[in-house]
């Protein structure tokens, strides 16, 4: 295969003073909250981030809960365990770990069926997002509610931080009629929120199919602030999808994953996904001279080359 000569995207991020702080994510607090599951049969939407902070996974939390049947899983894009490539579809199966019948959300439809929350009572949503508007995670969470709303069943989102922090919202808002998968409602590209502020706003405004209102609960997190990046939450970052593999990536996919509507290579598919860009008809020198005399700060510019396995 013959190399791509790119121009190299490498930032040095800086991240607001916030002091590092020990957060909780709503299902480290789920054990406060275990009233709303006692009795019931639960499904759960999660993939590989849905740990607790003592490296806990979600089923066997909720396994652990007393009165408590965790009956079925719901997987987004990149699988249960994250595996897979972007895109890529996923079809049903059994958890092997688990012995939990999956039910992909990325595969033959995007949204829970009916007979897939037959045996349900209650649907509970655990993933780690970005904060970025085009991530499939949310969908997944909207669609989720939606068909809990429309079947009868209780949805409760256990809250996780914005990893990209709560203060700064950047970007253009969607026009509804370029609404997709990657883009449902009318929010900037970088939001600000929360996944449960967002679960709420979404349910709050009247965004779900034929405006059905869901049976909505969100257990908080604890002891986050809106200015905190995700390094000052004392959290392990687990990579939420295979070319997000660290904060920084985070902080610069809300604008060099908009190079995937173009030409050009976002670097996807090497070890440096967002963090590098091109095409092999880009003369990587001039390009990167243009663009460090442009002062942007925070960032700089060198050549590079690579090829593109994704």
């Amino acid at each position: 295969m013959t190399s791509t000569r790119v121009i190299g995207f490498v930032a040095m991020t800086w991240f607001a003073a916030v002091s590092s702080a020990a957060v909780r994510t709503g299902l480290d607090n789920v054990g406060a909250h275990q009233d709303l599951f006692k009795g019931k049969r639960v499904g759960i939407v999660a993939n590989h981030t849905s740990y607790n902070s003592e490296g806990k996974y979600i089923v066997d939390i909720f396994r652990a809960l007393e009165g408590v049947r965790v009956v079925a899983l719901f997987s987004p894009e990149h699988g249960l365990r994250g595996s897979e490539e972007a895109g890529a579809k996923i079809g049903n199966g059994t958890d092997p770990v688990t012995g939990l019948p999956v039910h992909s959300l990325y595969g033959g439809t995007n949204k829970p069926t009916p007979k897939m929350l037959a045996d349900v009572d209650v649907l509970v949503f655990d993933i780690q997002d970005v904060g970025a508007r085009f991530y499939t995670y949310l969908y997944t969470m909207s669609l989720a509610m939606e068909a809990a709303a429309e079947n009868g069943k209780r949805f409760v989102v256990l809250d996780r931080p914005d990893p990209i922090n709560g203060v700064q919202l950047e970007g253009p808002v969607l026009e509804p009629k370029f609404a997709t998968f990657v883009g449902l409602y009318p929010i900037p590209v970088r939001y600000g929120l929360t996944v449960g502020e967002l679960a709420k706003m979404i349910n709050c405004e009247g965004w779900l199919a034929k405006g059905v209102k869901a049976d909505l609960t969100v257990v908080p997190l604890t002891g986050w602030q809106r200015g905190m990046w995700f390094d000052h939450t004392g959290l392990r970052f687990i990579k939420p999808s295979p070319n997000m593999p660290d904060l920084e990536t985070a902080a610069l996919y809300p604008g060099l994953c908009l190079l995937e509507g173009t030409n050009l290579s976002e670097g996807r598919g090497t070890p440096k996904p967002f963090r590098q860009f091109g095409a092999p008809w880009i003369d990587p020198n001039a390009l990167a001279v243009k663009l460090n005399n442009l002062n942007l700060p925070g960032v700089r510019f060198q050549p590079s080359s690579f090829t593109p396995t994704s």
